[in-house]
């Protein structure tokens, strides 16, 4: 799939400036679902990751994914074998599914969840995982037939989610307002040229500082919105409006 002429940093921040109006949960998915069909997906969903004695249906915060798909996944308890969620567990890298590695000999119940996956218009998608500091364990995994996946689509895919993610898990259960005053002028500034699409070595030339230098500002900007990597960080601060685009 080819759209050299759509924007796509122009629609991952179009798309979280819509996000931060909408009300609920709902309004969430079908925005979501709109803005991530221009990618070729078609369905997607939000979930925690459960532990051995949580159910898969309980975890899930938000979901696009066929009816049928659903209730065979939850009855089947696929989740525990499921190739994309295990490598959700051992990666905060987003990745392609064809990326979760798997034995069709060793482990045909994982073989399993990927065949019947493509009777539900899910033959390949993009995942998303999400760690938490404290140990809390979540993904955002989407799939359509037809994929936009390039260099250049799957940093806006990656904030997308991201956003998507945390705005869905303000709804439901909001945090602490946070104080503009949370980041330092540096910190913000180096999330603001993350955001953009800036690495540390470009950040440091624009702001007149070390790479090096960059690199701690974005740590301390990590810890202290309690982000386990950059592109948390830049989804927390721009959803506590500690930084505008």
């Amino acid at each position: 799939m080819s759209r050299p002429s759509f924007d796509h940093a122009t629609e991952a921040f179009d798309f979280i400036d819509r996000l931060e109006n909408l009300p609920s949960p709902q309004e969430v998915m079908k925005e979501t679902a709109n803005s991530f069909s221009l990618f070729g997906f078609e369905n997607f969903i939000i979930t925690g990751i459960p532990n051995p004695k949580e159910r898969f249906e309980q975890a899930v915060l938000l979901k696009k994914w066929p009816a049928g798909w659903f209730e065979t996944y939850a009855r089947e308890d696929y989740v525990r074998v499921d190739p994309v969620i295990r490598l959700c567990r051992n990666t905060v890298q987003p990745f392609e599914w064809s990326e979760a590695p798997y034995d069709r000999e060793r482990e045909p119940r994982a073989a399993e969840v990927m065949d019947r996956a493509t009777d539900f218009r899910m033959k390949d998608g993009f995942c998303l995982p999400i760690h938490g500091i404290n140990g809390y364990e979540a993904c955002f995994s989407m799939s359509g037939v037809d994929l936009d996946l390039s260099s250049r689509t799957k940093p806006a895919l990656h904030l997308m989610a991201m956003y998507a993610f945390e705005r869905t898990r303000q709804l439901l259960n909001p945090l602490p307002c946070r104080g503009a005053d949370l980041l330092t002028p540096r910190e913000r500034e180096a999330l603001m040229w993350a955001a953009a699409g800036k690495s540390a070595a470009d950040t440091g030339d624009i702001l007149g500082i070390t790479e090096r230098t960059v690199t701690a500002h974005i740590a301390s900007a990590c810890q202290k919105l309690d982000a386990t990597n950059k592109t948390q960080a830049v989804a927390r601060a721009m959803q506590y409006k500690l930084i505008r685009i």
